[in-house]
């Protein structure tokens, strides 16, 4: 198995709507942190899979079949002779800081001059990637992480989410790191108006100092309900960088120890499943123009965190988008030897990811806000409670189980 990393940066123009906060003061002002598309990609000898990463708010499905059309012709037109199956998953890190691209529940289109600026990023990084192309072998690391993410809406939740690192190693040793980090990358607050990766930019600055040569890449997993809300002890570049330290020191006792195998040769198989998904109009009376005591008339806030979770809730209500069709969502799987990559659209719940993991026999690993957007997934029964993430959800309960158990049944047959 042959493993490469490629790079591009994304630019981001003075004057940028920005995606992420309903309340944010104005366009963006300055850079703070460049964003990039990152790319990893592996080559069995007939089949590649590139899994590339983009600092952005979320992937519309328009966004991510224009950057498979067009990573798609470049390989084929570099490979003339010998044509190569390959595969594009294009995931968003979830930055709050970074351009708009259409992110609304339910799914949308991705505005000029995004839908360009990111395919080509994702064509410069892939192309790139495939440069760097060497055999490698890798594992899996998995293990707790504390003090950086929780439940967001649970201010008494324990703060330990699972973090996973993938390893890549070649010849002249560890060649990498994919890191999987399930916490919504919001440290900065809507009145930063400078550019920045956020958590997934902090994350991979302070690791690839710890590493050195290593390149690093940061994708976002399972966190429609995890953030830095209750762990955090500001919303500043400080903050950013002590978390970011706390999960590069993580990583580094994670991959101090053997790990899992996860390939040395193998054979790439990558699927997908299409599920029509039913809109959520439990919440159709609530709008923006309803008084906010008729909207939620019993917030407490006879704490800080009680506070927040009340406007939390206001800003969810003034959001709600009321959809009355049915959304389509995809989800997607690729078998890299023996380790399993799941991909889930939207912002899945922490619970549909453990849901997906529990009783595999072989390594795998979850990540959200791939290829598509229909919004929050939350569990079931998380509908009952009127946080934030249900009252802004597109989609019906059931949802998230619903993709979550179509991502179980390909694991399992890939």
């Amino acid at each position: 198995m042959k493993v490469g990393h490629g790079t591009a940066v994304l630019h981001v123009p003075d004057g940028t709507p920005m995606g992420g906060y309903i309340d944010r003061p104005g366009p963006s002002a300055g850079v703070l942190d460049p964003l990039q598309v990152s790319a990893v990609t592996w080559f069995d000898g007939e089949r590649r899979f590139a899994l590339a990463t983009a600092d952005v708010i979320c992937v519309n499905e328009d966004l991510a079949a224009r950057t498979r059309r067009a990573v798609d012709a470049d390989l084929r037109q570099t490979a003339a002779h010998s044509p190569v199956s390959a595969e594009l998953w294009l995931a968003a890190t979830h930055t709050h800081a970074g351009p708009e691209t259409g992110c609304v529940p339910g799914g949308g289109r991705t505005p000029e001059p995004w839908l360009k600026r990111i395919t080509e990023a994702v064509r410069t990084a892939v192309h790139r990637a495939v440069d760097a192309e060497r055999p490698a072998r890798g594992t899996l690391h998995r293990g707790d992480l504390h003090h950086v993410g929780a439940d967001r809406s649970r201010p008494d939740a324990p703060p330990t989410v699972p973090l996973d690192v993938i390893a890549v190693r070649d010849a002249g040793g560890l060649a990498g790191v994919v890191v999987v980090l399930p916490v919504h990358p919001t440290v900065l607050p809507p009145g930063n108006l400078r550019v920045s990766a956020d958590l997934p930019g902090a994350v991979r600055r302070a690791l690839g100092a710890r590493l050195g040569s290593a390149w690093v890449t940061v994708a976002t997993g399972a966190a429609g309900d995890i953030s830095t809300r209750n762990t955090r002890r500001a919303q500043n570049p400080a903050e950013l960088d002590r978390l970011g330290a706390l999960v590069a020191d993580r990583c580094l006792d994670l991959l101090s120890a053997p790990g899992t195998p996860a390939w040395t040769d193998g054979r790439i198989a990558c699927t997908s499943a299409r599920r029509t998904l039913a809109p959520y109009t439990a919440l159709a009376h609530l709008t923006r123009d309803t008084p906010a005591d008729d909207r939620l008339p019993h917030l407490a806030r006879d704490t800080p965190a009680g506070d927040r979770l009340a406007r939390s809730r206001l800003e969810g209500a003034r959001a709600r988008r009321v959809l009355t069709g049915d959304i389509e969502a995809t989800v997607q799987v690729a078998r890299i030897g023996d380790l399993g990559l799941a991909g889930l659209p939207g912002e899945p719940f922490q619970a549909i990811a453990g849901r997906i993991l529990s009783g595999q026999t072989r390594p795998a690993v979850v990540l959200g806000y791939v290829n598509g957007y229909p919004g929050y997934l939350p569990t079931a029964e998380d509908y009952a409670r009127a946080e934030y993430e249900v009252l802004v959800a597109a989609v019906a309960p059931g949802s998230g189980e619903l993709l979550g158990e179509a991502v179980r049944e390909l694991l399992e047959e890939t």
